[in-house]
């Protein structure tokens, strides 16, 4: 009994409004809560961090639409594919798909306060221009458009001369 004073006494002394707020909750909790358990259980209010510009990575394929959205230093703030918003098949690699992709991505990201964008195309997808597009009809403000295709250099070996 004289410790778990002892212990009131000393977390009085780093936070005195907040063990009283905590020794009220204590007498609403159930017997064995301490004070200090209490203090615990309250948790910060987590903080949205406000973005100015970040980078959009497009990935348009022959049967996919997909699109990142990072901050500056690559961290992700959303993504969204066309797959994912229900698109099936020969559907999910077409403009329109690219569009509402475009929408769903530019909805997440709106909380980060993201306006200016640069934007990475990769593929040779149907989605690439209209993708563009719709990101600079959502309202960002693009810096910088670059397409970073892979392209092969001499690509892989041939196969070998089939005889007959």
């Amino acid at each position: 009994m004289t410790d778990e004073i002892k212990k009131k006494e000393e977390v009085k002394e780093q936070a005195p409004e907040t063990v009283e707020k905590a020794e009220q909750a204590d007498e609403k909790a159930p017997e064995g809560v301490e004070v200090s358990d209490a203090i615990a259980k309250r948790k910060k209010k987590k903080i949205k961090r406000q973005v100015g510009k970040g980078q959009a990575y497009i990935k348009c394929t022959y049967n996919n639409t997909m699109v990142t959205i990072t901050d500056a230093n690559g961290g992700m703030l959303a993504w969204s594919s066309s797959g994912l918003l229900g698109f099936k098949g020969a559907k999910k690699a077409t403009p329109y798909a690219a569009t509402q992709v475009v929408s769903d991505v530019a909805e997440k990201v709106k909380k980060y306060g993201v306006h200016e964008l640069e934007v990475f195309v990769k593929g040779v997808g149907s989605g690439r221009e209209s993708s563009i597009r719709s990101l600079a009809n959502r309202g960002f403000d693009l810096t910088l458009i670059r397409d970073v295709t892979p392209i092969p250099h001499n690509g892989c070996r041939p196969k070998k001369p089939r005889r007959v």
